[in-house]
């Protein structure tokens, strides 16, 4: 099946339609918009990340909106004042800077078969707070950058300031950004290995790859001063998957049962190789110790498992 992401005027109307609509829970409100202008990659929920914050604006001592976006008012205010720090304090006595506190939903929905082929929508929900004071008196600051980035900030509590509200941040063809990632001489890239190995496994078999895994995107500078591409695989189920207590001394009966359980607890098989390769939850003593026990002759790995673990410890690699 060819990949479904929408033309340029659908995902303009995608984005607008998204930052209209308000938080809801299961974000019902959202996905009935993707349903109806992606009508052949339904998307669904997969994974939120966060917490994280940005900078908000600043509010005065009667609640009203002095500015949206902080540095921009400072710099403006300071040199309406010739830079001199002492005037801005004697103007600005009695502000309250805010902060967005936000994190990122994402949404999948595959296409095909292939472990790559799949769109993935981030979206981020934000709200504003309280975040500080602008200015401690007991403590003025020093310098400019005392009003923005604060060593020791005057914090208050984190009232809300508005509602919680949506912002679009990428829809993203995965196959197509796996056509960006940079290939090492003779190889491909750590990610389209791992997906490759997915397909070949049990568990590629029975689900697909975004059922249990999403993609971290990050766009960034290489030593050439080079847009470049970096991506992750991001288990749906570190969470419940951290406080698995691993034992590398079993062997056996023991160590099968170990493996199998932590399987269970991902919800398929194989689950202990890939987070081995990914998340590094899975000890890599826990793998040596696997390979000892089939190189003794025992058999409780699948075919494909062995194959899986055989490769990775002739050529070991994370993501």
């Amino acid at each position: 099946m060819n990949s479904c992401v929408p033309d340029e005027s659908t995902v303009q109307r995608l984005i607008a339609e998204i930052e209209a609509s308000k938080p809801r829970p299961h974000h019902a409100s959202m996905l009935a918009v993707t349903e109806r202008l992606i009508p052949d990659c339904p998307c669904r929920f997969a994974l939120t990340r966060g917490s994280w914050y940005r900078s908000g604006g600043l509010i005065g001592a009667a609640g009203e909106r002095v500015a949206d976006n902080l540095e921009d008012w400072v710099a403006r205010e300071l040199a309406d004042c010739g830079d001199d720090l002492g005037e801005f304090m004697d103007r600005h006595a009695d502000l309250t800077a805010t902060r967005h506190n936000g994190r990122t939903h994402y949404f999948v929905a595959p296409y095909s078969r292939n472990p790559m082929d799949f769109l993935q929508l981030e979206v981020e929900e934000m709200q504003e707070v309280l975040d500080r004071r602008l200015w401690d008196a007991a403590s003025p600051p020093l310098d400019a950058q005392e009003l923005t980035e604060p060593s020791k900030p005057a914090s208050v509590p984190a009232q809300p300031v508005g509602a919680p509200y949506y912002r679009f941040r990428r829809l993203t063809d995965i196959r197509q950004a796996t056509a960006r990632l940079h290939s090492p001489i003779g190889g491909v890239p750590d990610l389209i290995r791992f997906m490759q190995e997915w397909a070949a496994s049990r568990a590629g078999q029975g689900t697909h790859f975004s059922e249990h895994w999403i993609v971290a995107l990050r766009d960034h500078q290489d030593r050439y001063n080079n847009l470049a591409l970096s991506a992750t695989p991001v288990s749906r189920h570190t969470r419940a998957l951290k406080p698995f207590h691993w034992n590398s001394a079993w062997r056996g009966l023991d160590a099968a049962r170990q493996l199998q359980a932590f399987d269970r607890a991902a919800g398929y098989p194989g689950a202990w190789y890939f987070h081995l390769v990914s998340s590094g939850i899975t000890p890599r003593d826990v793998a040596f110790a696997v390979m000892q026990d089939i190189a003794s002759g025992f058999g409780y790995l699948s075919d494909a498992e062995t194959l899986l673990l055989q490769g990775w410890m002739r050529e070991p690699y994370s993501v």
